[in-house]
């Protein structure tokens, strides 16, 4: 195998618990590798694992686990595991897996599940929707689709994403949660490619030609994947094109890095909104 084979790669750093009296990586170990790699595969499908099969009303599970050793990785190794799908039949599915030091091919793997019935494990055939997706990934295809609209459009779609992040996760009250200024934004939705919202904010109203962007949320098992630059990148260029003229918006502490690598600077001191340290940012347009 080689690394072109594999567009997907899970990076991996050797832990001195994985080693063994031999000083290398124990053979087990491996098949823990892959198995991790397979989890952030999902996690790049924008596929939340457990949601995801719960409403396709299946689940996947291990039929073969085949692993070949070429060469050893020691302690504090850093490794990319190359991951793809490589077929899919009538309810089964088969991965490829390969562990690089740099280009060296280390052990090579197959994964082959079974699509089944959670209650019965009995073999269904794999959902097109399914099918489609690990398909469209491995073609390099778009995993997300942005859709800017109203509120009046878009509140069945974002509305539920909203009460998981700021409501439940959070603990914002929904009195706070829920405004006036709803029916007066434009909102942006991203959704992957079964229907699911990943990611909301909205834009409000420029005054003076300064508008505010708010209401940032970004679903928790898929953060870190870019999620919230495409809708904050929809929503910039949306205000872009209507003329606002500067953009600011209030991001929680935590957040604040986001924001500065998206072009925005902080203004002020921070203050505290829903209960949380918040800072007030923007960007000229």
């Amino acid at each position: 195998m080689l690394k072109q084979d594999f567009r997907f790669f899970h990076p991996l750093r050797v832990r001195w618990v994985e080693v063994d009296m031999q000083k290398i990586v124990f053979n087990g170990h491996y098949l823990m590798y892959f198995d991790t790699a397979v989890g952030d595969y999902w996690r790049h499908l924008v596929l939340p694992y457990e949601q995801t099969m719960h409403e396709l009303g299946g689940d996947l599970y291990v039929v073969k686990s085949s692993l070949e050793y070429k060469a050893s990785a020691v302690y504090d190794d850093l490794l990319h595991i190359g991951m793809r799908c490589q077929r899919i039949g009538n309810s089964s599915i088969t991965f490829q897996a390969c562990a690089f030091l740099g280009n060296q091919v280390l052990v090579t793997g197959e994964l082959v599940y079974v699509y089944a019935d959670p209650t019965t494990q009995t073999s269904k055939p794999v959902p097109q929707e399914l099918r489609d997706t690990l398909l469209g990934f491995e073609q390099g295809e778009a995993m997300v689709k942005l859709q800017l609209g109203s509120w009046g459009a878009l509140k069945n779609v974002a509305g539920g994403l909203r009460n998981e992040v700021f409501v439940q996760e959070q603990g914002v009250d929904q009195a706070l949660e829920w405004d006036e200024q709803d029916p007066l934004c434009v909102h942006a939705v991203l959704r992957n490619r079964m229907g699911l919202t990943v990611a909301t904010g909205r834009l409000l109203p420029a005054l003076d030609g300064v508008s505010k962007i708010g209401r940032m949320a970004v679903k928790r098992q898929l953060r870190g994947l870019k999620l919230g630059d495409q809708v904050l990148t929809g929503l910039l260029e949306a205000a872009r094109k209507r003329g606002d003229r500067e953009v600011v918006l209030h991001a929680q502490c935590t957040a604040e890095n986001f924001y500065q690598r998206q072009g925005f600077t902080r203004r002020g001191e921070v203050f505290v909104e829903a209960d949380m340290d918040h800072v007030e940012m923007a960007i000229r347009l």
